[in-house]
């Protein structure tokens, strides 16, 4: 699945910003993901699958959090293995997980300053970095508060600002707009459309409406594998108005997921 627009992304020669190839990952005794291949570039790409497809395992495993067991991961044209080249690659991910520790008493400027002196920016570029971070979520009004005080969709929020603070050249971002109301998720779209025009974003989200609004590609997956990728209008064509869903990606997406003589049409779809 290559984006138009790619860019030179390895010292030597054109790598892809995500490269899998049979990709294993483990979560606790499971293998999570079981054989998974995919190549991603600049652009945002939504991520959906059933519940236990393997999608948080598989964003832990791009972030470099979990190990890989076996197969070939490559991120902005460099092995993930320990050694400079894992020191290399943390330093241009952004990477927001399902939950995600904070210092109560932080301010939301306070924590979003403390993540960029994690990822080592120069301490002359953060103030700049952290403000723009927080004017891009609409947190500014809040930036004083403390993240105690903050509600749910708040906190996500000041959890996203830390993920793109230093500008990352790979985004994962998983369910990210948990806790956004209908307003926020709509300036959260346009928000991924701005970072995706030179970054590779992944959204792992169980909201297919939002991939269809703010996707220029899709993945599926499903017992560990990758089962389907395609536009957000492929989606759309897959399903007909006999399929399960409350609009045309929702139904392409259970037509997909159909299809899988291992995947039932009762609950638990994410």
């Amino acid at each position: 699945m290559r984006t138009v627009g790619a860019s030179e992304t390895s010292p030597t020669q054109y790598a892809w910003a995500v490269d899998a190839q049979d990709l294993r990952v483990k979560a606790g005794r499971t293998m999570a993901v079981d054989g998974l291949s995919v190549q991603l570039d600049t652009g945002v790409h939504g991520l959906l699958g059933p519940n236990g497809a393997g999608k948080t395992t598989l964003i832990r495993a791009l972030a470099t959090v979990l190990p890989v067991a076996d197969g070939e991961l490559h991120l902005l044209g460099r092995p993930v293995r320990k050694g400079p080249d894992l020191r290399e690659i943390r330093r241009e991910l952004g990477y927001l997980p399902q939950t995600f520790g904070f210092y109560p008493r932080f301010t939301v400027r306070e924590f979003v300053a403390y993540m960029a002196w994690m990822k080592q920016m120069p301490d002359r570029e953060i103030p700049a970095a952290v403000q723009r971070a927080i004017e891009r979520v609409g947190l500014a009004d809040r930036a004083e508060s403390k993240l105690r005080s903050l509600s749910g969709g708040m906190l996500r929020r000041a959890g996203i600002a830390q993920a793109i603070v230093h500008d990352p050249r790979i985004l994962l971002l998983d369910e990210p707009t948990v806790g956004l109301d209908p307003a926020q998720r709509v300036g959260f779209r346009d928000l991924l459309r701005e970072l995706g025009l030179d970054a590779c974003v992944l959204v792992s989200t169980h909201l297919v409406e939002d991939v269809s609004a703010a996707c220029s590609n899709v993945v599926i997956m499903a017992d560990g594998q990758q089962v389907w990728h395609g536009t957000p209008q492929e989606l759309t064509a897959a399903g007909g108005l006999s399929d399960a869903g409350d609009s045309a990606s929702e139904r392409g997406y259970t037509a997909i997921l159909a299809t899988r003589s291992n995947v039932t049409t009762g609950g638990g779809w994410r």
